[in-house]
């Protein structure tokens, strides 16, 4: 199978990345980090260049791409941690009024139960009638749950309008793009560090434990990101999860390991490095989590297995 991108995915790509180093760079992140909520300018922005709308097709006034576009926008918008409930809108394009055009924020309960932006969103995918909010480990991403069999607190909200449940193995795929590029990122970090940060007159790439590091960070990601890419040729649900789980693999243990080239730094608050970390952490709890990856490869072996 080859990945090598055609020239509208390398420019599609770029464009992603362009727009999001002009209206979300570093400065925005902090911002966001600092007074959490959701921008709505930069959200119809989104919508105006086709990011919720990549796969709607033509006729119905999207782009008319497929999942391999779409997960290297997802892609790009894990590498730079961009807030916000990403996967429920874009797969509500062409069902919910205005979700495409970026005018309608739209989040969904997950099989876990767990909801992300609930209090912003203008449609709920889902019944939250009694979700109950949560305190995120990630600054990022405000959480409510859904408790079984028991009443919740939270204030009602939008009816659902969409017919039918959110396509599972497209949500597991892009999260598993966001992690791919939020492990990228983390990669990208601690290779800056490593040759800029000196220590005995050395930079400190040029130590061996730090060299190995760097090497572990960038090959987890590329074995995620092969997996990734293939799966959005193939869209099978075996090859999804497994992805997913490489995926959340390279963003949790690359983020710790960027930690350990930054040293102490690496863990204040001023560093970016603990956002990869924490966003990796509540992504892995998102549609349907790793369990459920696993039981899901385990009983394709099984089957190939003929038991």
């Amino acid at each position: 199978m080859r990945f090598r991108l055609t020239d509208d995915q390398r420019a599609l790509r770029q464009g992603v990345r362009d727009l999001l180093a002009r209206r979300f760079d570093r400065d925005a992140l902090r911002a966001a980090v600092e007074r959490p909520a959701l921008d709505r300018a930069l959200w119809r922005e989104l919508g105006a260049a086709g990011f919720f709308a990549l796969r709607l097709p033509e006729a119905e006034g999207g782009v008319g791409l497929a999942l391999p576009e779409a997960v290297l926008a997802f892609e790009e918008a894990g590498r730079a941690l961009l807030p916000g409930p990403l996967v429920a809108t874009h797969l509500a394009a062409g069902r919910v009024p205005g979700a495409a055009e970026g005018e309608t924020v739209v989040t969904a309960v997950d099989g876990g139960g767990l909801v992300e932006w609930l209090d912003e969103a203008d449609v709920v995918v889902g019944d939250a009638s009694r979700a109950v909010a949560l305190r995120s480990v990630d600054p990022l991403t405000p959480l409510h749950r859904v408790p079984r069999g028991s009443a919740g607190t939270a204030p009602e909200p939008v009816a659902d309008p969409v017919a039918e449940p959110v396509a599972e193995p497209v949500a597991v795929l892009l999260t598993a793009a966001e992690q791919l590029g939020t492990a990228t990122r983390a990669c990208e970090l601690a290779v800056q560090h490593a040759r800029t940060r000196e220590q005995f007159g050395r930079p400190i790439g040029a130590f061996q434990a730090v060299k190995h590091l760097c090497a572990e960070l960038l090959v987890r990601a590329e074995v995620a990101r092969a997996a990734v890419y293939a799966a959005a040729v193939t869209a099978d649900p075996a090859d999804i999860a497994a992805a997913r789980l490489l995926a959340d693999e390279a963003a949790v243990r690359g983020a710790r390991d960027c930690l350990q080239v930054y040293g102490g730094m690496g863990f204040t608050w001023e560093a970016d490095v603990h956002l990869l970390l924490k966003r990796a952490w509540v992504r892995t709890r998102r549609a349907g989590g790793g369990t459920e990856s696993e039981e899901l490869l385990a009983r394709e072996l099984l089957t190939e297995a003929g038991r």
